[in-house]
């Protein structure tokens, strides 16, 4: 199958092993110095990874001699072998594969119907989990006994994974299948933040009570699924899970392979959580460009500093056949210059953006989007307002303060991995 890697960053992926010993210090930045060359430290240390799906000790016991589905996509790897290919070589009894939002391979718009079909290499049944079907049926369950779950979650609420993850835990509950998570790391594992979802904005771009942030893994996330009663008649599913090797939250971790066509490198991962607003209004975070949710435009916006100008016009491309604004010259930031360091200490949401845009733009277009998607994305209607009566950034922050921290406790019970200091 085609594999999007990430090479912006290739530079910083590096051995973690320990620098030879022989005239070797460190310096108070952590840079390694020898007699004849500086090296920095490395940013990310996936070579001391190993996911959940290349544990193959871990879970092949349980599911030889079942018939197994998976749920996976393009990001569902074992080095450079796709789970259902190195399953399939092992012999395992794998009868058909369950796609989420962008499809099996990877490559479908956001929001964009995925069709079922099948896969020209396996052969296999494709499932799509997105549309009208999101929930597994009983039918499409019949012949299955063991489910596997191997996505790469990019840790925002939004992020539609894992509603699917829920969907797929609930019905597996309701047919007595068992579910077992092949975990991965969270690129944005690093910190919680934003607001707790509210009741009456649950929507499949957030199902629970979290915040925008979690700070989990998928596998941390299913445990709090299934012992929290939020499955459907308070059912639990049979769940298992398989966890990653070599990482813990306080790890920064580079996701190898595109989770998503509009998250194609690790800046957009870390803007992610802090852009996804814009998709409720007017303005465009990128799509149809090269940097998406790296840049942030409208064709009415004015910046202040004319060297901080950066201008852009969406156009149809592999990640957004229709993309916001299309053919317009959108005026904003280039947020793809920050240095990745930056972007990933901030450790918090970053609304000055959408603030800023708000203030420029609300009295000159209607800045929320008709449908209020905003209310979703943020789990409720309380930024709209807020933006509205124009408060600041530091007072929105102050609405969350309080359900956070009650959050936090809570997810404390379900780690599986040493947390963030």
């Amino acid at each position: 199958m085609k594999s999007v890697l990430f090479v912006l960053f290739a530079p910083f992926v590096m051995s973690c092993s320990p620098a030879a010993q022989s005239n070797t210090e460190l310096t108070e930045n952590s840079e390694i110095v020898t007699d004849t060359v500086v090296t920095p430290k490395p940013l990310f240390c996936n070579e001391t990874v190993k996911v959940g799906a290349e544990r193959f000790d871990g879970y092949l016991p349980k599911i030889e001699g079942k018939k197994v589905a998976i749920v996976g996509n393009q990001s569902s790897m074992t080095g450079d072998i796709h789970l259902v290919d190195a399953l399939m070589e092992k012999g395992i009894n794998v009868v058909k594969v369950f796609s989420p939002e962008h499809g099996f391979r990877g490559d479908a718009d956001a929001g964009e119907k995925v069709k079922d079909g099948i896969d020209p290499k396996t052969g296999l049944p494709v499932i799509s989990l997105y549309g009208n079907n999101k929930k597994p049926t009983a039918a499409q369950l019949k012949d299955v006994e063991v489910i596997l779950f191997d996505i790469q979650d990019v840790g925002a609420r939004f992020y539609t994974y894992i509603s699917t993850l829920h969907y797929v835990m609930e019905a597996a509950a309701e047919n007595d299948k068992k579910v077992i998570v092949l975990d991965r790391p969270n690129p944005n594992g690093h910190y919680v933040d934003g607001p707790v979802l509210k009741d009456g904005f649950d929507s499949f771009v957030g199902m629970h009570k979290v915040p925008v942030v979690h700070g989990m893994t998928v596998a941390e996330y299913a445990r709090m699924i299934n012992e929290e009663g939020w499955l459907k008649n308070n059912v639990k599913a049979d769940l298992d899970w398989v966890s990653c090797e070599g990482w813990d939250h306080n790890e920064f971790y580079e996701v190898p392979i595109a989770p998503s066509p509009n998250l194609p490198n690790m800046k957009a991962i870390y803007w992610y959580p802090s852009l996804c607003f814009f998709e409720g209004t007017v303005v465009s975070i990128g799509r149809g460009t090269d940097i998406p949710f790296q840049c942030v435009g409208h064709p009415k916006f004015e910046v202040d500093i004319l060297e901080d100008l950066y201008s852009f016009k969406p156009a149809p491309n592999g990640g957004a056949a229709h993309p916001k604004l299309e053919g317009e010259t959108c005026y904003g930031y280039d947020l793809s210059k920050w240095e990745i360091e930056k972007i990933r200490e901030q450790r918090m949401l970053n609304l000055d953006y959408l603030q800023e845009f708000y203030k420029k733009l609300g009295s000159k277009s209607d800045f929320f989007l008709s449908t209020n998607f905003i209310d979703l994305l943020y789990g409720s209607d309380q930024l709209r307002k807020d933006l509205l009566a124009g408060k600041s950034v530091d007072d929105i922050r102050l609405t969350w303060t309080n359900d956070l921290e009650a959050f936090k406790e809570i997810r404390k019970k379900y780690l599986i991995y040493q947390d963030f200091e």
